[in-house]
């Protein structure tokens, strides 16, 4: 998200730095998970005895596969870096760290699907990898395509997406409807149908204007066009509250990083780790009421004598 308002601001000239400064957010990404694999590394070697826990070599190999797919990421980043600062390479040949990462992730996806593990990034870049020859073809002015026709593919799977996110809707509306259902089933629905649509709506939106952008057909910044996917990137991080525990390997830490948390910060277990939960007056036993000397007086159910259930187990 810091690199998207750093870059459309670059673009528009806002700030005379340089692309290599512009990157620092995508360098310091890179830098923290070449460090987390680094440490994970050495505490897997250093004691043998924590790789007999649970999943521990599904979790280890997950983080050296992730690395391998980041450093592949990141030489694709410091290919486009200097491409913009010297414009001495051919696109083509800038995106082929990009396309290889694609083509690799595929397997990654499959290998994740059997193993239970998340696969965002790697999804990604496997759905993608005819955008992204499309996007050096047309870099390269090879194709002289508008750049709608371009973005085909992406157009493709943002379309998918809205069926995806319509049947949330839906879905939803449905639930909502339903008595059966229990409140907390609800608003689980509701909340992703919510986040859905903010996710992918603002991305079709900044799709739409970066196209016409391009082509000359949009007289806007790209600040402002740039606004939509800023929306998007703040619903990422709000659904990344709600997404299941990650890789335990990571800086060596071998738990889940809220347990982690709580076990560094013991005052949160206090504060942090207790559930409050109101009680409705439909929770509340039911009382009888009587009426003695005008007065009115409650009685629980609970005090009532309680008859024994009568149970005939031969016929007479």
């Amino acid at each position: 998200m810091v690199f998207t308002v750093l870059f459309s601001l670059r673009l528009e000239n806002y700030i005379e730095w340089s692309y290599w400064a512009v990157f620092t957010p995508l360098w310091f990404w890179k830098s923290m998970v070449i460090l987390g694999a680094t440490v994970g590394s050495y505490i897997w070697w250093r004691h043998p005895h924590s790789r007999l826990e649970g999943d521990a070599y599904v979790h280890y190999k997950a983080m050296l596969i992730t690395l391998a797919l980041h450093l592949i990421l990141l030489m694709f980043e410091l290919l486009v870096c200097d491409q913009l600062e010297s414009k001495r390479h051919l696109w083509i040949l800038v995106f082929i760290p990009l396309i290889f990462i694609s083509i690799v992730s595929i397997a990654v996806c499959i290998w994740a699907v059997k193993h239970d593990r998340s696969f965002e990034l790697e999804l990604f870049c496997a759905v993608n990898v005819l955008q992204f020859i499309f996007l050096a073809l047309k870099l390269d002015k090879f194709v002289s395509w508008s750049w709608e026709v371009v973005f085909v593919p992406l157009w493709a799977l943002l379309c998918l997406s809205l069926v995806a996110v319509l049947y949330a809707i839906v879905f939803a509306a449905v639930l909502l409807r339903t008595p059966q259902i229990n409140a907390r089933q609800r608003r689980t629905s509701l909340n992703s149908a919510l986040a859905y649509t903010f996710l992918v709506v603002p991305v079709l939106v900044f799709q739409v204007m970066l196209a016409n952008k391009l082509d000359g057909d949009l007289n806007v910044r790209y600040t402002t066009i740039a606004i939509p996917l800023l929306l998007s990137h703040v619903t990422l991080i709000c659904m990344s509250f709600g997404a299941k525990g990650g890789n335990r390997w990571w800086f060596g830490i071998r738990k889940d990083f809220c347990h982690f948390l709580l076990g560094l910060c013991p005052i949160l277990q206090e504060y942090g780790n207790i559930s409050y939960q109101p009680r409705s007056a439909q929770d509340q036993p039911e009382s009888i009421v009587f009426e003695k000397n005008g007065k009115n007086l409650k009685k629980n159910d609970s005090t009532k004598p309680v008859e024994p259930i009568i149970s005939i187990d031969m016929p007479d």
